[in-house]
């Protein structure tokens, strides 16, 4: 079986929809690049589609009926959407699960030092990164700040074209015999990868460079003006712009990622060049699936959630009872209360893992199998079974749920293909699929074709983006 080109199968109408479709997502990514961030942009796209704050309807007493649409969120980092359908909860749910973190860097706790008359964020890899593709990149700082009163403040350094960016430098290639002989894995350290963020001295006039015991008033920054200049720059300057402190470094989050909008690439501009497809290229068209779907039978959940780069762990990973907690409130609120129709709920329940897929790349091609890989421009992709090698932390999804699915995609029109990680032998990979499955669920992994998949830029095509959002919409409805 070979698989299809999507872009041979549009009309000019559905050409203009493409277009339309990419340029809307270049800028939701462009935008948002951090969990928190996307958490809520989503938030604010779903109140303005008719959704609801479900802890201010348990607050309230409310109730849910079907046609009812409500969020909930857990420490601003996960987020789940549900639009009550006709048919009983215990019916089960369409679901799409998918997740908002990506590969970067994130600042230690005790980031700030000064060596050589420069300043430096010290930070700490987060997911599976190649170390040497985040060096001499212009980087910009996502995150919150917060501070022991409560405040709460955001940052955002890097995106608009007024911001200074930050760099991870290299060492120059005359000098770097010994570091090209050393492997891929090492050529850059993890403890190497440190932010520069500043080179200007802090220089305080005679009459402000008074003896610390003689003013204990004076702000930190220039109690450190004299030992370390430059560093005691970088503080004031924190201080001014958002009142903090170096000490507020410890309850901070912090994200290092690729400063700079998303781009449409080649000369047919048939694909986008963007910071963490992985997995927002998943994430975003599902939102846009949710927020679409009208008047469904059964009902339509779509889970955004963190931490899948890193085995889906603590509260606002899948592997959390944020999900099931969810559902529980959701159930007594529509008047299906008890554990046996929230274990009748989910065990019926069906579910798209929406996760990305490497796209075959001919200049890496003997790393894949040709007749079961993904292949942009292919649609959308799906996995009967992922994990590594002989399907080891694999969901594989029955044959009688795949043969659903096709239904599903093929009644809709969807182009797709099927694919799996890679040569068996090499490696492979995985998604949030096996923790729903756990509730005896049916679960498919599914995504698009992503080049250069956990690279700082990512590449996708247009075309799989577009099949991605309509087989979503279709599976809601019809799986």
């Amino acid at each position: 079986m070979e698989h299809q080109n999507a872009w041979k199968t549009y009309s000019d109408d559905e050409l203009a929809k493409v277009d339309e479709l990419a340029a809307r997502y270049i800028d939701f990514i462009s935008d948002n690049k951090i969990e928190r961030e996307i958490a809520a942009a989503a938030i604010k796209e779903a109140e303005d589609a008719g959704y609801v704050s479900l802890d201010e309807l348990i607050e309230n007493g409310g109730h849910l009926k079907a046609g009812d649409k409500v969020w909930a969120h857990t420490h601003g980092k996960a987020l789940i959407l549900v639009h009550l359908g006709t048919e009983p909860l215990e019916h089960g749910l369409n679901i799409l699960g998918a997740h908002i973190d990506s590969p970067r860097l994130d600042l230690k706790q005790n980031p700030l030092y000064e060596s050589t008359d420069l300043a430096f964020l010290d930070t700490h890899y987060y997911g599976g990164i190649k170390k040497y593709q985040w060096v001499t990149l212009p980087l910009a700082i996502h995150g919150v700040i917060a501070k022991t009163d409560g405040t709460v403040v955001p940052v955002t350094v890097g995106e608009d074209p007024s911001d200074p960016v930050f760099v991870v430098t290299d060492l120059l290639i005359h000098l770097a015999q010994e570091q090209m002989k050393k492997d891929a894995s090492k050529v850059v350290e993890g403890e190497a990868l440190d932010l520069l963020v500043g080179g200007k001295p802090l220089v305080l006039d005679a009459d402000a460079s008074k003896d610390a015991d003689e003013d204990d008033d004076r702000p930190a920054w220039e109690k450190l003006a004299e030992k370390e200049p430059v560093k005691a720059n970088v503080l004031k300057i924190l201080a001014e712009k958002y009142d903090v402190a170096e000490e507020d470094f410890l309850s901070a989050e912090l994200e290092v990622v690729p400063a700079g909008r998303a781009r449409e690439l080649g000369f047919d501009r048939s694909m986008v060049l963007g910071y963490g497809h992985d997995d927002s290229v998943c994430a975003w068209p599902s939102l846009e699936a949710q927020l679409a779907v009208k008047d469904p039978k059964r009902t339509a959940v779509t889970i955004l959630v963190d931490k899948e780069e890193i085995g889906s762990v603590g509260a606002t990973g899948m592997a959390s009872n944020f999900f099931e907690n969810t559902m529980r409130e959701v159930m007594e609120l529509a008047g299906e209360s008890g554990e046996i129709a929230l274990r009748r709920a989910l065990k019926n329940s069906r579910m798209l893992s929406s996760d990305v897929s490497a796209g075959v790349d001919p200049s890496y091609a003997s790393v894949f199998e040709s007749k079961n890989a993904g292949y942009l421009h292919g649609g959308l992709v799906f996995n009967k079974y992922t994990g590594a090698r002989g399907k080891s932390g694999s969901n594989d999804a029955s044959a009688e749920f795949v043969a659903l699915v096709r239904r599903v995609m093929d009644d809709a029109g969807v182009v797709y293909h099927t694919c799996e990680l890679g040569k068996v032998d090499i490696g492979g990979g995985g998604t949030i699929a096996y923790l729903p499955a756990k509730y005896d669920m049916d679960v498919i992994d599914s995504g698009v074709p992503v080049l250069s998949m956990h690279a700082p830029w990512e590449v996708i095509s247009k075309a799989d983006l577009y099949e991605a959002r309509k087989g979503y919409e279709a599976f809601l409805l019809n799986a």
